[in-house]
């Protein structure tokens, strides 16, 4: 079976959904996928190019006057035996995190004292908004009126509460170094 990048892989999957056209597709992205897994609009329409070359979708055509055509993309068996082949398989290698602040604070002693007390408090402002983010998100999971029979939510929770320990565990993380910086460099 032929392999395909992890971005053909995600589209597979969001067209489980039910969304149907890139549009649908890319604010699907944007409000889930986003905050673990990137893909720019950019790549979603040639992707979806590929999975309708490959047989792995269908696209159906409709026309409204004085609308462009509507594009949408349907899963053929073929889509969704390739998706599964995929989700079965072991992960290859360990997510590895390239990380602006780790990079910065490496370096740290070539900026001031206040600059790096600056950079954490920031960081850690900014990971206390995204923690608040995931709480939305979960919550609006939860009270969704089809959350019991939806066969998706219990998964998307899942991910969703990687990314909430992760990011507190990264606040954690802000509040150890700013103490340890702070007595450091108090004593």
């Amino acid at each position: 079976m032929k392999n395909y990048n992890d971005t053909t892989y995600a589209i597979l999957g969001i067209l489980t959904t039910n969304c149907r056209s890139g549009y649908s597709i890319k604010q699907f992205i944007d409000q889930s996928l986003n905050h673990f897994w990137k893909i720019s609009y950019g790549q979603i329409y040639p992707t979806l190019k590929l999975i309708v070359q490959e047989e792995l979708a269908e696209v159906h055509t409709s026309s409204s006057t004085g609308k462009p055509d509507k594009h949408e993309y349907y899963l053929t068996e073929k889509g969704i035996e390739t998706l599964k082949n995929w989700l079965e398989k072991p992960i290859e290698q360990l997510p590895v995190e390239r990380n602006e602040i780790l990079l910065k604070l490496f370096f740290g002693r070539f900026q001031s004292r206040e600059k790096t007390i600056s950079l954490l408090e920031n960081y850690k402002e900014k990971l206390e908004n995204r923690y608040q983010t995931y709480v939305s998100i979960e919550q609006a999971i939860i009270n969704y009126p089809d959350n019991d029979t939806d066969p998706d939510s219990m998964y998307w929770l899942f991910t969703l509460d990687y990314g909430k320990r992760t990011t507190r565990a990264s606040i954690e993380w802000c509040e150890f170094t700013l103490e340890k910086f702070l007595n450091k460099e108090d004593s």
